[in-house]
């Protein structure tokens, strides 16, 4: 692993009033690499997932990402990509437009009609979703939103990806499909990702790595 290039948690402690969330957690994550983190509700992993995005501040430890410390840098300015167990998708969009949305300025850019639309398409392709993107979202199931909402995310070309359960209101089934479908979807476009489940069987198929939060922490 390339230290310079990894993502860090560093001794990260957060506290909800008299409640330790999270205590002492480190966690690092090497490029092109896709972690399953796993733990029970309320465990604090989703509160870990949205420090490293930056959306919670801790009240201690720093959050690195190739050597330069981000604890304090605003979550638009982190180059991470997310998504959420809800889709969240634009309901006002289509297809094209929610993907579109993330690609209509990039590094100070503005793509045109034309390359706007051959991206939009070659990631619906990526997601496996060719010919999507005159759909109104209200008409998408579940598994075809996140699809939706993976390629939105992952449009700006994001450093690192954070999936927040992503399959957790999905049946078993394809819950399991997706998530095969992922880690060999983060593989192709060499984009690292921290996976945070309560699911075992989700864990053991989306990650390289499987860390359990547990394990992360300092007893509280």
């Amino acid at each position: 692993m390339n230290a310079t290039e990894a993502l860090k948690v560093h001794g990260v402690t957060v506290k909800y009033g008299d409640r330790t969330v999270l205590d002492g957690v480190d966690l690092e994550v090497g490029p092109d690499e896709v972690v399953a983190l796993l733990g029970p509700s309320g465990s604090g992993k989703s509160t870990l997932l949205q420090v490293i995005a930056g959306l919670q501040r801790p009240d201690s430890g720093r959050v690195t990402w190739a050597g330069a410390d981000l604890t304090a840098v605003a979550p638009h300015l982190r180059g991470f990509g997310l998504v959420f167990q809800d889709a969240l998708l634009f309901p006002h969009l289509d297809v094209a437009g929610n993907i579109g949305y993330g690609l209509r300025v990039t590094d100070g850019q503005r793509p045109t009609q034309s390359q706007l639309a051959d991206q939009v398409g070659e990631l619906l392709d990526l997601v496996e979703l060719p010919g999507y993107g005159d759909r109104a979202v209200a008409t998408l199931s579940g598994g075809e939103a996140q699809r939706v909402a993976l390629a939105r995310a992952l449009a700006p070309a994001p450093r690192l990806l954070l999936l927040d359960e992503p399959f957790g209101a999905l049946d078993r089934e394809l819950r399991d499909r997706l998530a095969v479908d992922v880690r060999a979807l983060l593989h192709r476009v060499g984009t690292p990702a921290v996976h945070v489940t309560h699911d075992l069987a989700e864990a053991e198929l989306v990650g390289d790595r499987l860390v359990r939060l547990a394990e992360l922490a300092r007893p509280v």
